[in-house]
């Protein structure tokens, strides 16, 4: 088994559980909301999606990473000072996101929040930046589809920071669970609050089967063209 294979599994398998991650992230959230339970049925629930919940972020602080690695083995070469920021990103990232999550609740993790959050309006905007560049000077020309995935990896993390700043009532009432003072006014800013949020949650879904496809199909790409003037 070659690297390119090894880092091309890696890849596949973090499409597959951030995914699927989130699809049971999502399921387990609607039994949290769900006032026919006990609070002890829904806080059960709340836990297991708040560590599920930690499978598709650490999919997502990996994935540029991962995903630069894999275009220099289809022969996409990057400057020395690309490889150093595609290096450190993944492990700089990772460690924010399980710092976040293990150290939940203290001051600590609140702060580092706060950077993680303008952390990713970075990301987003050095991501459409650089791949709007590349589009302009041909450094896409004979593969558009790398920069395709990475407009919407940019548009994937931007519903995940839609999510996040919308998820504020749902959040307050899962600390009212745990204290055992939920009320109805409670379970309704909660349903609403995660009813705001599901139109982003799908579209993640569908941008995570399009990265896939584009990553298959490689539009635009060398071999998609050869294989194209291949056919009768």
């Amino acid at each position: 088994m070659s690297a390119h294979d090894i880092v091309l599994i890696v890849h596949l398998l973090l499409f597959c559980y951030w995914l699927g991650g989130d699809i049971g992230v999502f399921y387990s959230s609607g039994m949290v909301i769900d006032p026919k339970l006990s609070n002890s049925a829904r806080m059960t629930a709340a836990k297991i999606m708040i560590n599920l919940d930690l499978v598709p972020r650490i999919c997502m602080s990996l994935m540029l990473t991962v995903g630069g690695i894999l275009v220099h083995y289809e022969g996409w070469e990057h400057p020395l000072w690309q490889w150093i920021g595609i290096i450190l990103l993944g492990p700089f990232w990772l460690t924010m996101v399980l710092l976040i999550h293990f150290r939940e609740g203290t001051d600590f993790a609140k702060n580092l929040t706060r950077i993680d959050f303008w952390f990713r309006w970075i990301i987003i905007v050095s991501v459409v930046a650089s791949s709007t560049v590349q589009f302009m000077t041909g450094g896409y020309d004979e593969s558009p589809w790398i920069g395709y995935k990475l407009y919407l990896f940019a548009g994937l993390v931007f519903c995940g920071l839609v999510i996040r700043m919308n998820l504020g009532p749902f959040v307050q009432g899962v600390h009212r669970l745990a204290l055992g003072n939920i009320d109805d006014e409670a379970n309704i800013a909660m349903a609403a609050s995660l009813n705001r949020v599901r139109p982003f949650v799908i579209l993640i879904w569908i941008g995570l089967v399009i990265e896939a496809g584009l990553g298959v199909v490689e539009p635009g790409g060398v071999e998609a063209a050869t294989a194209m003037t291949a056919l009768p």
